[in-house]
């Protein structure tokens, strides 16, 4: 929505959110369900029980598309692969330079094959904090959804089955608080977005009563905001009806065994992982028998050691086919994962290499006696709408209030961007906490080299009851 629309939707009734909602997912569908898109999830669905070889032909025969395209359209890969001989070879993947956020964030320009105009946008802060704004052709933006669409679809998900819906979507105002209403509904798709912005114990059993009521078929999103519902279920007695819930569809967040033991047991039901990224990482998807698989058709991965050699258990390099907007090559996507034995197979009938485990980032939050956890999706969710911030970090070491470190680019950062950053925040934290911004040239990683968006040293002392 746009601003004028923001105004005009926080002003309106419930019922007419409700029927905004409905009409915005309506067109919104729509344009992503056109063109290609049946095409590519028909396609998929076909090559499902293709062979290894099968498969890794068709991820050589489109690294070399990509790779082509890439230096045919972009500025910034036609300088960085002249010099390599043949670098649209699968063979020669690793004589290409790796690139990061930051080498991505400044050169982002450059990168682009295409106008904003000419495609679809995806803004996003990205759980570490780096600002970027990433561009798609809209037949790739339409093969993605494709692509998990067909995932979900392995476990009957259609579009138009009622849906519980936990993502970054802030469409509550005061009057929903003061009538415990944490939801608006598309009416046309069956879908209820659910707030993860008021994850607080004295809202949660209304949560927990609607969606009751509600009877979804399915949950997608935030798994830590599905956790801290079921979890004050289970403290509260509060019994969960069994054969509602066919699947969970965990988005955005590293699902843990404690989370993946907590959702299923309170919602009886199975927890079906996927991974990917607003940026454009291929897909990891999970099958019927719980095995996590590498999507070969949707890009390259590798798993690196700190010398930037192959091994089974480290950090995850990929190079998606559906990024042609803002093509990623090589790019530390800053997550780990660990491979499986390369010679097992799964007998669901996907022959895709499996991965044992996506380690990706340990999932934090924000404590606010006002709002609850705020789960690191959200957080990351404050550079939305802002320019000039490199990369922040949000340290809780005290209940009631907030320290904000910032690298701002001096060139690009205003005021106004201060000011929005701060209403987002605000958005989600609440106002009673106090937030004291500090800008500087250097946020320090940890001793482990890796670098952290929240720092909360009161968890221990945190008792959501």
């Amino acid at each position: 929505m746009g601003q004028l629309q923001d105004i005009l939707y926080s002003h309106a009734p419930h019922g007419i959110q409700n029927a905004l909602v409905s009409v915005y997912n309506l067109i919104a569908y729509r344009g992503r369900n056109s063109g290609k898109y049946h095409e590519f999830l028909k396609q998929y669905k076909a090559n499902k029980n293709l062979s290894l070889q099968e498969l890794k032909d068709i991820q050589s025969k489109k690294y070399t598309e990509f790779i082509s395209y890439a230096i045919a359209n972009s500025k910034y890969y036609k300088h960085a692969f002249s010099k390599i001989e043949s670098p649209e070879t699968l063979e020669n993947i690793q004589l290409l330079p790796i690139i990061n956020k930051e080498v991505l964030r400044q050169n982002i320009h450059d990168v682009y094959t295409i106008k904003k105009s000419e495609g679809s946008i995806a803004k996003t802060g990205g759980t570490t904090g780096k600002s970027l704004e990433v561009l798609y052709l809209l037949e790739d933006s339409r093969e993605r959804h494709a692509i998990l669409d067909y995932f979900r679809h392995n476990f009957g998900y259609r579009l138009g089955k009622k849906t519980a819906w936990f993502s970054g979507k802030n469409l509550l105002n005061q009057k929903d608080i003061n009538k415990n209403r944490f939801w608006k509904t598309d009416y046309v798709y069956k879908v209820r977005y659910y707030s993860t912005f008021h994850i607080h114990s004295k809202y949660l059993k209304y949560y927990i009563e609607n969606l009751i009521h509600f009877k979804p078929e399915y949950f997608v999103g935030f798994p830590s905001t599905m956790y801290e519902i079921a979890k004050y279920g289970m403290q509260h007695n509060i019994e969960f009806p069994a054969h509602v819930i066919t699947a969970i569809f965990p988005t955005a967040e590293t699902i843990t065994t404690e989370i993946r033991t907590v959702l299923e047991g309170y919602f009886k039901t199975k927890v079906y992982n996927q991974y990917a990224s607003s940026e454009g990482a291929p897909f990891i998807i999970e099958c019927k028998k719980g095995n996590l698989h590498l999507e070969l058709q949707s890009g390259v991965f590798e798993v690196l050691d700190d010398n930037n050699k192959p091994t089974t258990n480290g950090r995850l390099v990929v190079t998606p086919f559906n990024t042609r907007g803002t093509p990623l090559i090589r790019y530390d996507i800053g997550d780990q994962i660990e491979l499986d034995d390369p010679t097992a197979a799964c007998t669901c009938g996907n022959n895709n290499p499996l991965v044992k485990r996506i380690l990706g980032r340990i999932s934090d939050y924000i404590y606010s006696e006002e709002k609850g956890k705020v789960n690191l999706g959200n957080i990351s969710n404050c550079l939305k709408g802002v320019t000039g911030v490199v990369r922040f970090q949000i340290q809780q070491h005290v209940l009631d209030k907030l320290v904000v470190l910032i690298e701002k680019d001096d060139k690009t950062f205003t005021k106004k961007d201060e000011q929005v950053f701060l209403k987002n925040l605000k958005d989600r934290v609440g106002e009673q906490i106090t937030i004291t911004l500090k800008f500087t040239d250097n946020i320090p990683v940890e001793k482990s080299g890796k670098y952290r968006l929240i720092k909360n040293s009161i968890k221990t002392k945190i008792e959501v009851t």
